[in-house]
């Protein structure tokens, strides 16, 4: 669980990424679970955009973040905002305060 100190953090951290995944008119499919999943693997950061489904974003990015078993940091706009701490200690290249 995320404090509001440290999701305002990554939220900052955020701010300067580009969207690498993103749910069309389909809604939550398997594509867009492993999408996301690689992405939080590779990333610790990620940020989902939403083409469509304008009143279930919060629902989706909801159900989202715990079938990946990551954080949702914030949902903003047609935006959420995804952080799963990298297993491995080497990897992790963000330090949350």
């Amino acid at each position: 669980m995320l404090t509001s100190k440290q999701r305002g953090y990554l939220s900052g951290l955020a701010a300067t990424i580009q969207p690498t995944v993103m749910i069309g008119k389909e809604g939550l499919s398997e594509g867009v679970v492993r999408a996301l999943e690689h992405e939080l693997n590779n990333r610790e950061l990620v940020k989902l955009r939403f083409i469509a489904s304008k009143e279930d974003r919060r629902s989706f990015s909801e159900q989202l973040a715990q079938e990946v078993h990551a954080e949702l940091v914030r949902v903003i706009g047609n935006v959420a905002i995804f952080y799963k701490m990298a297993e491995d200690a080497e990897k992790r290249s963000i330090n949350l305060p």
